[in-house]
């Protein structure tokens, strides 16, 4: 049974995304990144492949795939995102997407059942990312490809704990970032090899980032407040920028890996 936490999480992340579904489809750091541009040549996609793409969001993914594979299946925990999904993908006139209400951690699929899996800053929202994996792994063929994309924190940590709890203060949605070297072992424990990576970082207008997520000025100022109190060091690993005691820009880690499945042993 999944603890009272965990459906808590999962409730929350319906609620933000269910009010924020057009937002998230027209946002630029969804909408927009060099990341989208490289699906295409890491995954190498075949015009025979049926991909699945976990957490949607407002499918950028799986309109980016979807030219160049027989079907994409398109899933999401929240129903209104999926809706804001379909109708832009509907607006840029890609019709193989196939919809799926689903939770990440338990794929209504078969085993073995698809030829790539696509993720997209999204696994931080997820409460046991060692099952999301377990279910990528299950529903991917030996061979397959897995497309995996997230914000990410440093090994340290207490500087770890410092950024989640900004992005908790932030959208009460969040679940938790991992390390690079947490998701590597989480994806080695399930057959799922690193063929490719990068890490890159990513810079956003403090009040717009805050303000996207937030229920009004008191929490927007408590996480604005959260980072000019904090230890420079870390401020400096964010690179804060401060003008007259307000938060300007700050950046984030993420990560990208291509990994394929390993067949049984």
């Amino acid at each position: 049974m999944p603890q009272k936490g965990t459906n808590e999480q999962k409730q929350a992340v319906q609620e933000q995304f269910g009010k924020n579904a057009e937002h998230y489809v027209q946002s630029p750091s969804h909408a927009q990144g060099d990341d989208l541009a490289l699906l295409k040549d890491w995954i190498e996609p075949q015009p025979q492949w049926i991909v699945l793409d976990i957490a949607t969001g407002g499918g950028h993914v799986a309109r980016t795939l979807a030219p160049h594979v027989q079907q994409v299946v398109a899933t999401d925990l929240t129903r209104p995102m999926l809706e804001a999904a379909s109708r832009a993908n509907q607006r840029a006139g890609t019709k193989n997407i196939l919809y799926v209400q689903a939770d990440a951690e338990q794929l209504p699929f078969l085993d073995e059942s698809f030829e790539a899996v696509t993720c997209r800053i999204a696994a931080h929202h997820f409460p046991q990312p060692e099952q999301f994996i377990r279910e990528v792994s299950r529903v991917l063929r030996p061979g397959g490809r897995f497309l995996f994309i997230d914000n990410v924190v440093p090994a340290d940590p207490e500087l770890a704990d410092f950024i989640n709890r900004i992005e908790k203060m932030r959208d009460r949605s969040h679940g938790r970032c991992l390390s690079v070297e947490q998701w590597q072992q989480l994806f080695a424990a399930n057959r799922l090899q690193v063929l490719r990576q990068r890490d890159r970082k990513k810079r956003f207008d403090f009040p717009a980032w805050v303000r996207r997520t937030s229920e009004g000025p008191q929490q927007e100022a408590a996480v604005e407040q959260f980072i000019l109190e904090a230890k420079e060091q870390w401020q400096a690993y964010l690179e804060v920028k401060v003008e007259n005691q307000r938060v300007l820009t700050h950046q984030l880690d993420e990560w990208m890996a291509i990994c394929q499945k390993k067949g049984n042993d």
